[in-house]
């Protein structure tokens, strides 16, 4: 009986950095690109999505981070910038992660931890 590998999801082998692809044609390319601006423009975000990454096509990846931050998914926009990679909005989005945080911490600083027993720590 042969091994077989478990069945996976259509996203398993998604593109998820800047590394190279085998090389497409400039026709191929092009035509990628104009299917995924059409996927984009029809809703279908995450076909759009795949052909992006694939091509790194970095116009579009950045319309794919301003459609996840403009849906609050901040995390996913912040990727397709990075991948893009557009440093402004990347920055940005860093500096509000950054300034959560600091407020977490800040909040953190004058509430005492419970424990498990509902008890505060001294």
């Amino acid at each position: 009986m042969r091994n077989r590998l478990p069945e996976q999801s259509s996203e398993a082998f998604l593109k998820v950095s800047r590394d190279k692809v085998p090389e497409l044609t400039a026709p191929q390319k092009v035509a990628l690109i104009r299917k995924g601006n059409e996927l984009f423009n029809g809703g279908k975000i995450e076909e759009a999505k795949r052909i992006f990454l694939t091509v790194g096509y970095t116009d579009g990846l950045i319309r794919l981070g301003d459609h996840y931050y403009k849906t609050n998914q901040p995390l996913e926009a912040f990727r397709m910038y990075w991948l893009a990679p557009d440093s402004r909005k990347k920055e940005m989005m860093a500096e509000k992660m950054a300034s959560i945080i600091r407020k977490w911490l800040r909040e953190g600083t004058t509430e005492r931890p419970e424990t498990d027993s509902g008890r505060q720590h001294p």
